[in-house]
């Protein structure tokens, strides 16, 4: 527990806004949104501005006291959960939600790290832009958070992963100082790019405190496809064809099994299958239109659904007929997470393999695992597109689920790291590492790439204070006071 002296100085500074140390007001923060992972804190502190995240840092560095930097605490891998000592601070990004400046020109928005990612869509949309990138937990996800896991998404086939929306960075540094990477430079050859360091870097080098996001213009028009296929082969057929023909118009290309729709239509309020037939597999397709030029996106989905039909690459499909029915599709993508959460204990498995492979995994591997382990079930979707697999494995109904995680649970993911390996893909494709993949990442990862993070993070984070314990496997360790 860090000196009680230390934390008196932490509450005079920030004050009764930003400084908690009752347990039972600290308990919402304490846990990851699985319900995987509870740690301690000794305190939540939430700075109000850079400045104050910056004196934060340096007392912790004086004190050899660790912080764990937390958004909107709707990470999937606990990189944001506290161990279970009760000597780790919490520094919540929350209270600095501020947009500061948006360039309508340019479409640059500078935004403080604790702006949750659906108020900046809305404050995109008042400009007459649009932030493309978007998640399920769009509603608590905050812009730091999203930076700091590289976040992906629905819309990554076209406009890439957060990495590529970002186009500067200010973040504080272990040691308290003060990184100003905001310019927006198009070419900047003064060595290594710390902004690229930072995203993804889950808060292991650095804390950051606000950035430059780039939009793009309105759309005009959007069409929602909801199709039906009787594979996942299929589906990638179909998603080959969908790229010759729409191109960059296509900004959309989700697939799911009928498991996963049932899940939904029986648990989330409000949703119901957007067609009459039961299909194997299901593909969620959006095609846009932001140039008034271009043909209206409901006559190309037409065309093309047509010509599908003929191939026999499709089974049924349905055009969204309204821009609530449209997001009434959409819901349901964005809900499978939450109804299979509903449904029961599950390991979720959130890998990415090259798209070309991408429909063999999905056949092959998911009965492999159903008949070495009796009584599982694999749920599998995700953005075909960019090759990402959301893999769930559920519980056997009955099992001790502790147990269960700690024994079948540990084998069958390793099996399906293992898996992910021989086709050339990675353990994490979008959530990060956290403290929830890290024994696997240091099992399955190249020695060189191991060495690599840990030198990185011992040369900016000597004292292994920020954020220990997640991303990089046997980084050093904070020290005692």
């Amino acid at each position: 527990m860090p000196n009680i002296d230390v934390l008196s100085e932490l509450k005079d500074f920030l004050g009764p806004k930003g400084f908690q140390e009752d347990p039972q007001e600290m308990a919402p923060w304490l846990t990851d949104w699985r319900g995987r992972y509870t740690g301690r804190a000794a305190a939540l502190v939430s700075p109000a501005n850079t400045q104050e995240v910056a004196e934060v840092i340096r007392l912790a560095a004086r004190h050899r006291i660790a912080i764990v930097p937390q958004g909107g605490n709707s990470g999937m891998v606990a990189g944001a959960t506290p161990d279970a000592s009760g000597d780790q601070i919490i520094l919540s990004l929350r209270r600095m939600d501020g947009i500061i400046e948006f360039d309508t020109d340019s479409g640059l928005v500078h935004c403080q790290a604790g702006v949750i990612l659906q108020n900046l869509h809305d404050a995109a949309a008042t400009k007459g832009r649009r932030f493309p990138l978007t998640l399920g937990g769009k509603g608590s996800a905050t812009i730091g958070g999203l930076i700091s896991t590289n976040a992906g998404g629905t819309q990554v086939l076209r406009h890439g992963t957060m990495r590529h929306l970002v186009a500067g960075v200010e973040a504080v540094l272990p040691d308290g100082s003060i990184y100003d990477g905001l310019s927006p430079l198009k070419k900047d050859n003064r060595g290594y790019d710390l902004k690229h360091l930072l995203i993804g870097g889950e808060g292991t080098i650095g804390i950051v405190t606000s950035a430059i996001v780039q939009t793009v213009p309105a759309l005009v028009d959007r069409c929602v496809v909801w199709v039906g296929v009787e594979s996942p082969e299929h589906a990638y057929r179909l998603l080959l064809f969908m790229q010759t023909r729409a191109r960059e118009r296509l900004e959309g290309f989700e697939i799911l099994p009928q498991r996963a729709l049932n899940a939904v239509v029986k648990h989330i309020a409000g949703t119901r299958a957007p067609l009459e037939t039961e299909h194997s597999w299901h593909v969620l397709m959006e095609l846009v239109q932001d140039d008034p030029n271009q043909s209206a996106p409901a006559t190309l989905a037409t065309n093309l659904l047509e010509q599908a039909i003929e191939a026999a690459m499709i089974e049924n499909a349905t055009l969204a007929s309204s821009e609530a029915q449209a997001e009434a599709f959409w819901k349901i993508r964005d809900s499978i997470a939450e109804a299979e959460r509903t449904e029961g204990p599950a390991l979720q498995h959130d890998i990415s393999v090259p798209v070309a492979a991408m429909s063999r995994f999905i056949i092959q591997e998911s009965p492999v695992i159903e008949q070495k382990w009796p009584g599982t079930k694999t749920v599998a979707f995700g953005h075909l597109g960019d090759g990402n697999i959301h893999f769930h494995v559920k519980a056997p109904v009955g099992v001790d689920i502790v147990q269960w995680y700690a024994t079948d649970g540990k084998v069958i993911t390793s099996h399906i790291y293992d898996r992910v390996v021989a086709y050339a893909g990675s353990l994490s494709a979008e959530h990060g590492i956290g403290q929830a993949k890290i024994a696997e990442f240091a099992r399955l990862s190249d020695p060189t790439r191991i060495s690599a993070l840990q030198a990185i993070k011992n040369a900016f984070d000597p004292l292994g204070i920020m954020n220990p314990g997640k991303l990089v496997p046997l980084a050093q360790m904070p020290m005692s006071a």
